[in-house]
């Protein structure tokens, strides 16, 4: 694979969903907007998560203004059943899992980006149904 062509243009193992960003997507506009090489975007990018791993790993809280807080949540152990083997009751251990809240600016954003395309989306229904009334007021004959 071409790892000097931009990111849409090479080419893919598998089909991915629509609308999934993933680290290779988060480098690549790292490179673009810091304008960096794709293996100094890389460094950068990973740098970042594995700053963020080795902290929940000690137990910190990681709180990004604007964006939002990673911290750990402990899960006590339980008794569950496993599927796979007609029910057969299995012991869960504890475990930690990481938990991420979203901060109050990213709500912000995600929620105007919601509201501006409901908004458009209503604008483009009421002029339909303008469209349809104006339809419904011609005379024949």
């Amino acid at each position: 694979m071409d790892q000097t062509a931009p990111r849409e243009e090479r080419t893919r193992k598998g089909p991915r969903p629509e609308r999934t960003t993933t680290k290779a997507d988060l480098v690549d506009e790292v490179a673009r907007a810091a304008d960096l090489t794709r293996k100094q975007a890389e460094a950068a990018v990973e740098s970042v998560f594995e700053g963020i791993i080795a902290s929940l790993q000690e137990g910190q809280k990681i709180e990004l203004r604007g964006f939002g807080s990673f911290k750990i949540r402990c899960r006590g152990a339980r008794l569950a059943r496993n599927p796979k083997k007609s029910g057969v009751k299995v012991m869960v251990p504890p475990k930690r899992v990481p938990y991420f809240k979203p901060g109050k600016k990213l709500k912000e954003l995600l929620n105007e980006v919601a509201i501006a395309s409901a908004s458009a989306s209503a604008s483009a229904s009421a002029s339909a149904a303008r469209d349809v009334t104006d339809v419904t007021d011609v005379k024949i004959g």
